[in-house]
């Protein structure tokens, strides 16, 4: 069994092609991608820390471009693995209704709090891994008040359009640190 991070798939979003200079010819194209790699990759048996913004999801007659009328439930029941999915900015309208906003792991040694959005980064702990910011960066050092904490993008947009291992973060983490911060 392996464990798994990801976020910002945007399933059913055909904008964020363009907002993130996605390399896909349509939705359709993007969608099948994301959820092919995503069951090459997970297994039925694996867990997957999923950072939010699953899809999106429109009414009937809603905003050109901006989701379609698939449930979460609809992409859900195509994916491999167990997940656990914490709130994005937006998993509002996509009948995601998961409640978890942030969640605190133990893993390798590490204690790691993984939210969505970097602005509820929290120094207390040895990494912050986000999404939310899709292509803008993969890793970053803030301050927060007197401490300084690393971020760590876990979206699709960083990572080959596909959920990565911790081990796998950690050796690109690792080699950022040296040629950044040493």
């Amino acid at each position: 069994m392996k464990t798994f991070f990801t976020a910002d798939y945007h399933l059913g979003h055909h904008n964020i092609i363009t907002y993130c200079n996605r390399p896909f010819k349509d939705v359709n194209d993007m969608n099948t991608v994301i959820m092919r790699n995503h069951n090459e990759r997970v297994k039925p048996e694996d867990n997957v820390f999923f950072l939010g913004d699953f899809c999106f999801r429109n009414s009937p007659g809603g905003k050109a471009g901006e989701g379609t009328i698939h449930k979460a439930d609809y992409y859900r029941k195509q994916l491999n693995g167990n997940i656990l999915f914490i709130k994005g900015n937006h998993d509002r309208n996509n009948s995601l209704k998961t409640i978890i906003e942030r969640v605190i792991v133990k893993y390798a040694g590490h204690r790691i709090c993984l939210v969505h959005n970097p602005i509820h980064a929290d120094a207390n702990y040895d990494y912050t891994f986000v999404g939310h910011v899709h292509e803008k960066w993969i890793f970053k050092r803030i301050r927060i008040g007197e401490s300084f904490t690393d971020l760590i993008n876990v979206g699709v947009d960083v990572w080959d359009f596909k959920p990565v291992t911790y081990e796998e973060i950690m050796k690109e983490y690792r080699k950022w640190k040296k040629s950044n911060l040493d």
